[in-house]
């Protein structure tokens, strides 16, 4: 995995800040100088602080999703529950409000200048960034369309080959899609019956829904500031979306609804995360819907689990400077992203819709960034849409080509707000296509659930090629800055994911008999064969230490039985013995 130094990356704007500071004020060299140029005008500074610890935990490809999860998880809230501890202390007895993330390790609050000065001369702070106002990249255009018959299929699915796929029997089946966007109608004939928190019958929303939304955003200037100004309220329990974008990019990932076939993976289930107010976010509410997504939570964001994280996620937003997002700050996203990526989740992001500036108009996150699989658009004639953006990324000195593939993005028909369907155009329909294809790839084949690094190849390595005349450089060269590699082709990438499986008969299984339930909160079961006279077990952590062993007669009558209660949530090895044979493998303990 590829990783940037994110120390260099979170301090180099103050090393040319620094050079003016005097000798008493050196604390201003640990402050995003927009941060203290908005500190002479207002008192109500929004800030982002980061501690010194910050993980970028990376995973073997031999471990399961769910282990991924979990060992990443695991380490990052470790990191952050015992850095934060003091600070947290501090602020409390100061009775100042605050919120934590763990997949970076920071604190969210707001004070004056003088609270930014007591909390830049901390030993364990690093650095402290403005948390400013993000807005969503807003369709090119929408208009309300009526219904389509069978035979009448959406030009983006069938320019994607995703119903060839379908008719191989695989549309998405035992697959989560995520999306963090406005929100979601989740009740929208062709949302409802793939929302992970419905049954036919009922809801249940803990760990299908989160809201990042707790106040208005005070960019969209609503008079008296007054909560029920938004269709949804604030920090609600039940989806909803109070501005339609995210509602129309989840169509293009799961949608269906009878003769409505506007989704790529029709049988994948989905979750969602409100990262925006109306269309206008923060940093903080774009990196607590990527941690939700890591490890959901129940609605009082209690009791995170890894093993119900999303395969994929889809970010249909971009973060212009701006609008608050700036250098100073970028580091924090990038890095909730490789977190995710090395914990197993598949990362999509849109390209952004500012191609009509030219080249190097890739220039906002998280598009810019190594981890994030950035989607362009193409039009029905395979050629760039004309608001489709360029690469190389320069804004950050990379010159890294982008994006990394392409999807339709012109006029693609999806669920509306509300329980209609309408047509859009932009970036954001073009990276649920891809979003939905990953989600067919491991329906066909769940080997690949976690390896998202495979996962991308095969997507690179499948396109159809295009090229069109531009100055982004050598078009002959593949991957360029304007096609990426190519276009996305799903019926290619699925058949290349089917050519990966191996059969069982090749690889036997390490462990012949039933364990079960693995993961588990308490008790692990090893169903032996009746024959078994007596068996050996041992237990060991993930560094290789032995917790404890296990000898004793067996007559084959009841499971042998081991006990992680003791132990807390996290990936464990046993080692199974019975006579001169011997088995071992992996738990989870939840």
């Amino acid at each position: 995995m590829r990783y940037l130094n994110y120390s260099l990356l979170f301090l180099l704007p103050l090393l040319l800040f620094s050079w003016q500071t005097p000798a008493n004020q050196q604390w201003q060299r640990k402050v995003d100088p927009r941060l203290l140029e908005e500190s002479r005008s207002q008192k109500g500074l929004d800030m982002l602080v980061l501690l010194n610890e910050q993980l970028q935990p990376q995973t073997s490809n031999q471990l399961s999703k769910e282990e991924k999860a979990w060992e990443v998880f695991e380490q990052l809230r470790e990191a952050a529950e015992t850095s934060q501890r003091g600070l947290m202390q501090w602020l409390e007895r100061e009775e100042i409000a605050f919120r934590r993330l763990y997949i970076v390790n920071a604190l969210q609050l707001r004070g004056d200048l003088s609270l930014l000065e007591q909390l830049a001369k901390r030993e364990d702070v690093a650095r402290i960034v403005d948390n400013g106002a993000i807005r969503v990249s807003r369709l090119e255009a929408s208009q309300p369309v009526g219904q389509r018959g069978p035979r009448n299929l959406e030009w983006g699915v069938e320019r994607v080959r995703a119903h060839e796929v379908w008719a191989l029997g695989y549309r998405g089946a035992g697959v989560v899609v995520g999306g963090e966007d406005t929100g979601y109608d989740w009740m929208h004939p062709a949302l409802q019956s793939r929302y992970r928190g419905w049954n036919g019958t009922s809801a249940d929303h803990n760990y299908n829904w989160h809201d990042a939304i707790r106040e208005l955003n005070p960019l969209n200037e609503y008079p008296n500031d007054d909560p029920s100004n938004n269709s949804c309220g604030l920090d609600v329990d039940v989806p909803c979306d109070d501005q339609g974008h995210g509602t129309w990019t989840m169509g293009i990932m799961v949608g269906s609804d009878g003769d409505n076939q506007v989704g790529v993976a029709p049988d994948a289930q989905w979750i969602g995360c409100r990262n925006m107010e109306n269309g206008w976010g923060s940093p903080f509410s774009y990196l607590e819907c990527l941690e939700w997504f890591l490890a959901p939570t129940d609605l009082n964001g209690e009791n995170p689990d890894p093993t119900k994280a999303p395969h994929v996620i889809n970010n249909s937003w971009v973060c212009p400077e701006v609008e608050g997002c700036n250098p100073s700050n970028w580091g924090m996203i990038e890095q909730a992203i490789n977190n995710l990526r090395s914990a197993g989740v598949f990362v999509v992001v849109a390209a952004g819709n500012d191609g009509r500036e030219g080249c190097s108009s890739i220039n906002k996150p998280p598009s810019i960034f190594e981890n994030s699989f950035a989607v362009g658009s193409i039009e029905p004639n395979d050629s760039v849409s004309n608001f489709s953006s360029r690469g190389p990324v320069t804004v950050d000195g990379s010159g890294r080509i982008k994006p990394n593939v392409m999807a339709p993005g012109r006029n693609i028909r999806s669920s509306q707000n509300g329980g209609g369907y309408m047509e859009g155009t932009g970036t954001s329909g073009s990276a649920p296509f891809v979003a939905g294809t990953v989600a067919l790839m491991i329906s066909a084949n769940p080997d690949l659930a976690g390896q998202v690094e495979l996962l991308e190849d095969i997507l690179e390595q499948t396109v159809s090629i295009q090229h069109q005349p531009e100055d982004c450089g050598d078009l002959t060269a593949i991957p360029n800055n304007t096609y990426g590699f190519g276009s996305l082709d799903a019926l290619a990438a699925v058949e290349e994911a089917l050519n990966l499986i191996t059969s069982t008969t090749e690889v036997p299984s390490a462990n012949p008999w039933p364990i079960y339930p693995n993961p588990t909160r308490d008790q692990v079961y090893f169903d032996l064969p009746s024959t078994t006279s007596s068996a050996w077990l041992e237990l060991f952590d993930a560094t290789g230490k032995r917790l404890q062993v296990l000898q004793q007669p067996f007559n084959g009558q009841a499971p042998l039985s081991l006990s992680l209660k003791a132990y807390p949530a996290g990936l464990y090895f046993y080692r199974l013995q019975i006579g001169a044979q011997q088995w071992s493998g992996r738990l989870l303990r939840q």
